[in-house]
């Protein structure tokens, strides 16, 4: 606990330090708040507007957690395929390749075209993002299994699904989590890209229509609390993820073992 409070407090002073200058900037050259919003104008826009963007906030969390948990089963059961036939990773890993590489920006108004419900192609793009790196980290930590004990279990007779479960599966656990710290934030990432692609006011408008709202009625500081509240998700998924991910690795493995400062 002190040394995560010590980790903690570095940033936390530099951030109240950095917003102290940002808001005695904008109060001494008198910056107009449709320019440049103090901190204390984002923080009465959150708090006069924060009903609303809270409920959007909800709202793009929702495709985002949902987008994960596909990327996670998708990204996985297809790593799993890879490790047991090695033409299927050669076929299929660089449409993969692919499908990561082309920017989701702009095949996002093609999904929207193709599927008939927004809510649906919402959830499309945001996989796309996500899927990747789970893809990646799982096919990694899988292919890392040491040699020697796959040796060993063959010598042993251990079946496909013996070699799978012992000795593949606890091997692949770090790259996999890892791979899924990444693709939480890309979750997030493609759920507001896809967002700001839609460009539509619907029932249950997520936080991107917010912002897009705010930017055509030059509302700077409820911009800038959406944005606050996007980058809050983000550290929190991110933070839970790690967490998540230290409570599964640290009585075993090196990567999360507590090491003394």
């Amino acid at each position: 606990m002190k040394a995560a409070l010590r980790l903690a407090g570095a940033p936390a002073i530099l951030g109240l330090a950095v917003l102290l200058l940002w808001q005695a900037a904008v109060r001494v050259l008198r910056v107009p708040d449709y320019i440049l919003p103090g901190p204390a104008a984002i923080l009465a826009a959150l708090w006069r507007d924060g009903g609303t963007l809270f409920a959007s906030l909800l709202v793009t969390l929702a495709i985002a957690l949902a987008a994960l948990a596909a990327a996670i089963i998708g990204g996985a059961g297809l790593a799993i395929l890879f490790a047991q036939s090695k033409w299927l990773e050669r076929a299929l890993f660089p449409y993969a390749v692919i499908l990561q590489v082309t920017p989701i920006i702009a095949i996002a108004p093609l999904i929207l075209i193709y599927v008939p419900s927004t809510e649906a192609a919402l959830l499309i793009c945001a996989t796309i993002v996500a899927f990747f790196p789970v893809l990646v980290g799982t096919t990694t930590g899988l292919n890392a299994a040491d040699h020697n004990m796959l040796d060993l279990m063959a010598l042993y007779r251990a079946r496909r699904w013996q070699v799978l479960w012992y000795l593949r599966l606890p091997a692949a656990l770090p790259h996999f989590l890892a791979g899924v710290r990444i693709a939480g934030g890309l979750a997030l990432i493609g759920a507001v890209v896809a967002e700001f692609a839609a460009g539509t006011a619907a029932g249950g408008s997520g936080l991107a229509w917010r912002i897009l709202e705010s930017s055509y009625r030059l509302d700077l500081p409820r911009m800038y609390a959406a944005l606050f509240l996007l980058s809050f998700a983000g550290v929190l998924i991110f933070a839970l993820l790690s967490l998540a991910s230290w409570l599964l690795l640290h009585r075993w493995h090196d990567s999360a073992a507590r090491r003394e400062p």
